[in-house]
């Protein structure tokens, strides 16, 4: 199949039905494009637009979030999850700033280079922002091509990736790039969706073999199943009057960099907790056990909470940066994970 043929019903459509208004497409700017990208990996539009327009607000260019602190950059990515996306986009702001004179740069292998950007992003952003021709290989795309060409495997597999880049490479035009790639986008998350898929309206319709082979289902392949392990943790809330005991967690792994409740494996471990690091010892009011079940992409986690309430400020958490007691009113201020900062206002609202 030539590109054009491939190519000409997607941009026809896109000139139709494509989105045009989205808050990334007007004044597009290599900073403004690149926010979006990352924080729409693994999220939906819908999703994305109140995080970005607030994020863009506090942080309106490249080197306002380059200098600003990590808290703050947490504080506002808060919900969105995959909590590395934020740290390794603040890193690469920084980057830029020390090493590129604050500008983004327009070469595929410089920006590939930065932390958190991969093929598929910056091609988008380099396609997007600065009118070059770049093919993207983002979710929908790839379910897009998995169903026209029936291609085979999933995408972990080395070699389906290869024949789907293969494939978008071929089929991207030289001309149009960016109508291009956002109608293929659109087409994947408003036509070919995962389940139920508008076949009727896609302009590929004629051209795709699982739509002739009534095969949809089948395509893109999934991901074989492995049993989901489940872990459990004891999260300690520390309360002295109206404030809160927070815990900054290591800035790598889960939630890495947020602020959150200490965490010890279980009841027995409490005493020790506390000598180590507040230098006193305190016994725990009750325990909720199994109060909230978090899904995480590969495991799911079973939270209990121990409730501990003080009769005094521990003076070592002054010593510990990582240590804070934090006014309930204020608790907005601080980055937290979703089911913790939902946990603390279900006890709060509780007392």
């Amino acid at each position: 199949m030539r590109t054009t043929d491939f190519a000409e019903p997607v941009l026809g459509w896109y000139r139709l039905h494509g989105r045009k208004r989205l808050p990334w497409q007007l004044d597009k700017t290599p900073y403004r494009v690149w926010v979006s990208e990352i924080m729409l990996q693994q999220t939906q539009v819908a999703t994305v637009i109140p995080y970005y327009q607030r994020f863009l607000k506090r942080f309106p260019n490249l080197s306002s979030l380059a200098d600003a602190s990590s808290d703050e950059v947490l504080q506002l990515w808060q919900g969105l999850g995959y909590y590395a996306r934020a740290r390794n986009m603040q890193h690469a702001a920084q980057i830029i700033r020390d090493e590129c004179q604050g500008i983004f740069p327009r070469e595929l292998e410089r920006v590939m280079a930065l932390p958190g950007i991969g093929r598929s992003t910056a091609g988008a952003i380099l396609t997007f922002a600065c009118k070059q021709s770049w093919p993207i290989l983002d979710g929908n795309v790839k379910r897009v091509l998995a169903r026209c060409f029936e291609v085979s495997g999933w995408y972990g597999q080395v070699n389906t990736m290869k024949q789907l880049w293969a494939l978008a490479e071929r089929l991207t035009p030289q001309q149009h790039t960016d109508q291009y790639n956002q109608a293929m986008m659109d087409i994947g998350a408003m036509l070919c969706l995962k389940t139920n898929p508008n076949c009727e309206a896609c302009p590929l319709s004629d051209r795709c073999e699982s739509y002739r082979h009534n095969t949809q289902a089948r395509y893109p392949e999934k991901k074989p199943k492995k049993a989901r392990p489940n872990k459990q943790t004891l999260m300690l809330l520390h309360r002295y009057r109206n404030r809160i005991l927070l815990w900054r967690r290591p800035p790598t792994g889960i939630w890495g960099g947020l602020w959150s409740l200490p965490e010890v494996g279980n009841a027995a471990d409490i005493t020790d907790w506390q000598r180590q690091h507040l230098s006193l010892t305190r016994s725990h009011n009750s325990i909720d056990k199994n109060l909230l079940k978090h899904q995480f992409t590969h495991f799911s986690l079973d939270i209990s909470l121990a409730v501990i309430e003080l009769d005094r400020l521990p003076g070592k958490v002054s010593d510990n940066e990582n240590m804070v007691f934090v006014k309930a009113d204020g608790l907005s201020e601080y980055g937290l994970p979703t089911p913790v900062r939902r946990i603390l206002e279900n006890v709060l609202k509780l007392t």
